[in-house]
């Protein structure tokens, strides 16, 4: 049987013992991981500005603590409808070849720290566009967390995975 994601690029050693921290995120009940040392920020993204002619992702640019941040809807990274109701703009600051970002989600869930061992490869069954930016997965009690590449998630024009176009 061959794993799904032969791409071992950032993906936890599987040694025993040794454990990876994780911010969690949500979008609807989807739970996805970004690494902890990836993260910079947790803040309420507010006043945003429109981009004209930006990627439909790009929800606009917003000023956090005098530096300017672009402002990345997540759902619409993944292929997600938009969220419905006027909730709050939850974001995850991130930083990507010198640029701030921040991810809007629906909500900011907790810090895991999860064994290396319990890591496991995409499946094979997972939609593609999320294959492109997934590093792997984590079994938990009765649910998925998806662990998202931070790099492949940000990228945009060439940079971007091929499959996304799926």
């Amino acid at each position: 049987m061959m794993a799904a994601n032969t791409n071992t690029a950032g993906t936890p050693t599987q040694a025993t013992g040794e454990t990876t921290d994780y911010v969690t995120v949500l979008l609807g009940d989807e739970l996805f991981g970004l690494p902890i040392d990836r993260v910079h920020d947790v803040f309420i993204a507010t006043n945003l500005t429109d981009v004209p002619l930006s990627p439909p992702e790009i929800k606009g640019l917003l000023n956090l603590r005098g530096r300017v941040v672009t402002a990345l809807c997540l759902r619409r990274r993944l292929g997600l409808p938009d969220r419905t109701g006027d909730g709050r703009n939850m974001a995850v600051g991130l930083e990507h070849g010198g640029e701030a970002y921040g991810l809007l989600v629906d909500q900011v869930g907790e810090v895991m720290k999860l064994a290396n061992d319990t890591y496991e490869p995409n499946p094979v069954h997972l939609d593609t566009r999320w294959r492109a930016v997934s590093r792997g997965v984590h079994r938990l009690d009765g649910r998925l967390l998806i662990i998202l590449d931070v790099e492949a998630v940000l990228a945009f024009g060439d940079e971007r995975p091929a499959a996304t176009a799926a």
